[in-house]
């Protein structure tokens, strides 16, 4: 015999995986098993149970675990297990963006002339239950092992209570503070699930930074991350030859006619330097940023005194900016063209050159535009427009079309 409260507990899990598993592909469960006495369903309090998702869009694989918490998160102090937590691994990152979802068999009427009501104006969870999200989402952290940092690992948490008028409900206080802090409620009956379908569609194909910008961070945030893309301090250098290349990785330098730097303060800012090989020297498979590397030091000199790669047009003169780099570093994954290169320098950041897939995201400035940029590029409403052919810090006008 099971109470009403269990029941609703077994059921919001079930109903979450059906709401799931009609958008998304299902790799693995393990809720239904088979023995040698048939087939049994191993869904219980005393059990843990996860189901395995693949969102046919984009090949991001998510859980929901039922019951217990995804490996290395765990409670410093007192123990702490909600019903159900969905946790998301997207693209952009190697971050996992985690939610609690608790059923609350527990319903307040607000009754006129009663506390709740005077607050609420209408029936909804209790606060008690509202409180208990603030505490496990507080308290619940995440360690890679023993003696690591900790860090808090859930960027949201919400109670499903039973209530069948959605549409009023989307007035409640506790509805309302979903978008302002990530915590909240959802009714959630058998013809009541509309809310909680759509909120579930809204966090999968949300961008790192959108997920990130929905949970309370920090006092401070803003000012840390207006420092890292403040105060551009990487110079990305396209190569006009093959050999520079070689020569660049082997003897640990970059070098760029001095006139291409308009600003020569900018070469007391720089911290790194990034070599782009465009598609005309290197093919489609090769071009794009793959190495960058720390600025050691630098100096301007004649181009005949840069003796480890000949001049195509003989000893020169002119002057050069020599880049001397600490070590090369191969990105895991280049920064495509995407149909635009790099002519002959660009200025970005090392925040931006971290996170960037494709060469017209190094020109974005705020992490606005960052955010902006994922969300529509997951999307498919990204179109970048330029002036020319090539990006080019001088003169080329970029447009980003956000559709």
């Amino acid at each position: 015999m099971k109470d009403l409260a269990q029941l609703y507990e077994y059921w919001c899990f079930l109903k979450i995986h059906h709401l799931l598993s009609k958008k998304y592909e299902l790799l693995k469960q393990d809720i239904i098993k088979i023995n040698r006495s048939g087939l049994f369903v191993t869904l219980d309090k005393s059990q843990q149970a996860k189901m395995v998702y693949k969102n046919p869009l984009n090949g991001e694989i998510f859980t929901l675990f039922y019951n217990t918490l995804p490996k290395g998160d765990r409670s410093p102090t007192l123990s702490q297990r909600p019903d159900n937590v969905l946790t998301l691994k997207k693209n952009d990152t190697a971050a996992e963006y985690k939610y609690i979802f608790d059923a609350k068999y527990r319903i307040n009427p607000a009754y006129e002339g009663t506390p709740y009501f005077e607050r609420y104006r209408m029936p909804g969870p209790e606060e008690d239950d509202i409180n208990t999200m603030h505490r496990y989402r507080d308290a619940i952290v995440y360690s890679e092992g023993q003696g690591k940092e900790y860090e808090r690992s859930m960027f949201g948490a919400y109670v499903l209570f039973p209530y069948h008028d959605e549409e009023r409900f989307q007035q409640h206080k506790f509805y309302k503070s979903v978008e302002i802090i990530n915590i909240g409620a959802f009714p959630f009956l058998p013809n009541s699930t509309s809310l909680m379908e759509k909120f579930l569609d809204e966090i999968i194909m949300d961008s790192p930074e959108k997920a990130y910008e929905r949970t309370t961070r920090p006092r401070g945030t803003k000012e840390y991350y207006g420092n890292k893309l403040s105060g551009k301090n990487v110079l990305v250098g396209a190569l006009s030859k093959r050999p520079q290349l070689e020569a660049a990785l082997e003897h640990g330098f970059y070098h760029t006619p001095l006139r291409n730097i308009t600003d020569h303060k900018v070469l007391t800012r720089l911290e790194y330097v990034a070599l782009y090989q465009s598609i005309r020297l290197f093919g489609a498979e090769e071009a794009g940023i793959s190495w960058y590397g720390r600025v050691k030091d630098w100096k301007v000199v004649p181009r005949s005194a840069i003796t480890a790669i000949p001049s195509s047009r003989g000893a020169t003169d002119e002057l050069y900016v020599v880049f001397e780099v600490e070590e090369w570093v191969k990105r895991e994954k280049a920064i495509v063209p995407a149909g635009h290169g790099i002519y002959r320098i660009l200025y970005t950041t090392d925040y931006m050159l971290n996170r960037a897939k494709e060469v017209s995201e190094l020109r974005l400035e705020t992490e606005e535009e960052l955010r902006d940029w994922r969300e529509k590029r997951r999307a498919g409403k990204v179109k970048v427009t330029l002036d020319r052919e090539h990006l080019d810090l001088g003169s080329a006008v970029l447009g980003i079309g956000l559709e």
